[in-house]
């Protein structure tokens, strides 16, 4: 469950556990519920179902991936966790503990952490409340696929990013649903993309120029703009074939706060 990645937006993937529950559109034709449910019934997807912890050799991976980054001195990216939510509510609160300590006991790695319950990240991040504060290599991010979600979720976002002082923030408009218009509370980094057909699921179809639209939006507010994929991974036009980091800056603290943005892979 940890592999060199052929996600284009990042170097690794780690999924401490699996499982997950449908929260949004942009979960109908969910990738990992396909994969892990229906063609290896690894796991039942949903409320109430159990999710799987991964072994132990799977979470000495990013052990691994840290020495080789410090060895050659390089900042690697990890997406955790493509197979699951790390802020699931019914995940069991100590799994979340270890993931933390472990993230922060890989400092040359930068962690992606993507959910679909951006509100959850604070109260789940809060030593107040009993919990495990985000270590300071992490990137916080939100599944975006439709305007309404753009309203209702960019502002605990941007919560998360002056609360919480992560690397930067992203937003990922995958599959993206619909126009999205985007304000100054935009993320960062703006990552898109279109959906592939999944089982039963066909993709639905993104119309090129809502992918444009998101270009030019994000270079009219300073973000970075990563042009994922198109519908069905059809080829992607040269205009659109963008793909940029937000530009991170460490100070002596150990913190990373994201800087300028629009640097290339």
């Amino acid at each position: 469950m940890a592999e060199n990645s052929k996600i284009e937006w990042t170097d690794h993937t780690f999924n401490p556990w699996i499982g997950c529950t449908k929260v949004s559109p942009a979960c109908d034709g969910c990738y990992a519920e396909n994969l892990m449910a229906n063609r290896y019934g690894r796991v039942q997807w949903g409320a109430g179902e159990d999710r799987q912890r991964t072994g132990r050799a799977n979470w000495r991976k990013p052990i691994a991936w840290d020495k080789e980054a410090a060895a050659s001195g390089t900042r690697p990216r990890v997406f955790c966790a493509s197979l699951a939510d790390v802020f699931d509510n019914e995940v069991d609160e100590m799994w979340r503990y270890d993931l933390m300590n472990l993230i922060e006991a890989t400092p040359n790695l930068i962690w992606l952490l993507l959910t679909k319950r951006i509100g959850n990240v604070t109260k789940m991040t809060d030593p107040a409340r009993g919990h495990r504060m985000l270590p300071r290599n992490v990137a916080i991010g939100a599944t975006i696929a439709n305007q309404p979600e753009y309203d209702r979720d960019r502002m605990k976002l941007w919560e998360v990013k002056h609360s919480l002082s992560p690397l930067f923030t992203f937003g990922s408009y995958e599959p993206l649903l619909s126009r999205i218009i985007l304000d100054r509370y935009a993320p960062d980094l703006i990552i898109t993309g279109g959906e592939t057909d999944q089982g039963s699921h066909k993709a639905r179809h993104t119309d090129p120029d809502d992918f444009r639209y998101l270009r030019d939006q994000s270079a009219a507010l300073g973000r970075a703009f990563f042009m994922k994929q198109m519908t069905r991974k059809a080829p992607i036009p040269d205009d659109l074939l963008i793909r940029q980091w937000p530009v991170v800056t460490t100070d002596t603290d150990g913190a990373a706060p994201g800087g300028d943005h629009g640097q290339s892979d």
